[in-house]
């Protein structure tokens, strides 16, 4: 496996460990506090020629960058598996992704219209004009998707983009930096640096040259982001964390219902802000449901992630195992699914458990693992209330054979991002985002690059 490199090391090394074996990868180069202001300010050099390039021009070479990230599938998935622990079906989907939100975002350049507004006594017209350069923050548990969602739509609204990979997963997103040079983008509009968050992330936040941040991750350090970019009312788009409701009404497929759970809430290893990690089923159908989701959770499988057949594989790191773990110690655990007997990298199998109340920690906190919470309601009413009862927001799901009741509680529950009779989440061609203390701003979608820009008004007087 090739590990690709890159031009920082001031701040030291940080070794990245296989998540299923807790093997060693490779010695990651981390830039320091003078390189990453460094990395900035040639970004911001780089802005105006990038900006001036013709919107045509502009398009083609995302499309070019597309077309290499494609040739390059297989290589990024590969090293997805290894430095995530992503499953390969998964990691596939994934560097795909970037493909596709590349070559979705290619056609916003000569597509990013402003308007123009009947005025009297003259004409009106806006225009879109790029921020600058902007800082790109990814997490961990998605390191190639939501780096795409961040820097595709930021360049092609003109923007040069400096992107932080998360120190514990930064191998794709350095390939992904080496590929966007090989499909033509200048020397600086697109530029990887690894780093920690308190040097490289935190500048992003004070550097004046830096416009925008776009930050995933935990709602803690988000907030602690927020607040740094009111200093200078920085632009920022937040997509930080879940507690996501999968509502199950007795009217529902029950089988289809109960087969599709694990997949909502144990996929990447319950390690997702949309992960459906709370289950409320209709009383009526509790016991039932349980039954049949026995069978579901114990066939879901957890094994090598570069088999074929896998569907979950390890955690990210000891840390992040253990606190999960930590979570179940006083926990009912009702059903316990596959894991790999290894004597090393970071497995826990997948868990349902019955919590007590809504007050339990395991239906509250937003845990990152592989654990769902199942408790009954009596009504629809109730339904909704207990799914809103959390401080997050972000995505749900809604299981019903009634179409009214869908619609209902699907404008009822206080989410950003709802699916009924289905799991899913995220498409690169609708927005994503969540309510309450899941986020602020929206990714993607057709207008995800106004929010790269800034509305500029002209007057135009005809009276002359």
């Amino acid at each position: 496996m090739r590990i690709p490199t890159t031009a920082f090391g001031a701040g030291g090394t940080v070794t990245v460990l296989n998540p299923a074996t807790a093997d060693p990868i490779a010695d990651v180069p981390l830039a320091d506090l003078a390189e990453t202001d460094a990395a900035i300010e040639a970004a911001h050099r780089a802005f105006p020629a990038w900006r001036a390039v013709a919107p045509a021009d502009r398009a083609r070479l995302l499309r070019n960058f597309a077309a290499v990230v494609e040739e390059h599938l297989e290589e990024l998935a590969l090293l997805e598996v290894a430095n995530a622990g992503h499953t390969i079906g998964n990691a596939r989907w994934e560097a795909g992704n970037v493909r596709d939100v590349l070559n979705y975002y290619a056609a916003a350049p000569e597509r990013h219209f402003g308007k123009q507004i009947p005025v009297p006594g003259g004409i009106d017209v806006t225009f879109h004009e790029a921020l600058g350069v902007v800082g790109v923050i990814v997490p961990w548990n998605f390191p190639m998707p939501i780096a795409g969602w961040g820097f595709a739509p930021a360049l092609a609204a003109g923007n040069t983009v400096v992107l932080k990979p998360a120190e514990l997963t930064p191998l794709t997103a350095m390939r992904l930096a080496e590929l966007a040079l090989e499909a033509g983008l200048p020397e600086g509009v697109f530029t990887v640096i690894p780093g920690k968050g308190s040097v490289v992330g935190e500048r992003f936040v004070t550097h004046p040259l830096v416009r925008k941040v776009c930050f995933t991750g935990s709602t803690a350090v988000g907030k602690g982001i927020m607040r740094g970019c009111a200093d200078q009312v920085k632009r920022l788009t937040l997509e930080l964390g879940g507690k996501s409701a999968n509502i199950v009404f007795a009217d529902a497929d029950l089988e289809k219902a109960a087969a599709s759970a694990p997949g909502g809430a144990f996929d990447n290893a319950g390690q997702d802000c949309c992960a459906r990690s709370r289950i409320l089923v209709e009383h009526t159908v509790y016991e039932r449901f349980l039954e049949l989701l026995q069978p579901a959770v114990e066939r879901f499988k957890v094994t090598d992630p570069s088999r074929p057949d896998a569907e979950m594989g390890p955690l990210i790191s000891a840390r992040q195992r253990d606190s999960v773990a930590a979570y179940l110690k006083n926990a009912d655990v009702a059903i316990t699914g596959q894991t790999v007997d290894a004597s090393s990298g970071f497995w826990l199998p997948p868990r349902v458990v019955l919590p007590r109340g809504t007050d339990d920690d395991v239906w509250r906190h937003e845990l990152f693992g592989p654990v769902v919470a199942v408790l009954p309601f009596t009504d629809e009413a109730d339904a909704i209330a207990k799914a809103n009862d959390t401080e997050y927001g972000l995505s749900g799901s809604i299981f019903t054979r009634d179409l009214g009741r869908a619609l209902r509680v699907a404008r009822s529950v206080e989410s950003g991002n709802l699916s009924v009779n289905s799991h899913s989440s995220v498409r690169y061609w609708t927005p994503f985002g969540g309510f309450k203390q899941s986020g602020l701003g929206r990714e993607l979608g057709p207008d995800a690059p106004d929010s790269f820009s800034e509305v500029k008004n002209v007057f135009i007087s005809t009276d002359i």
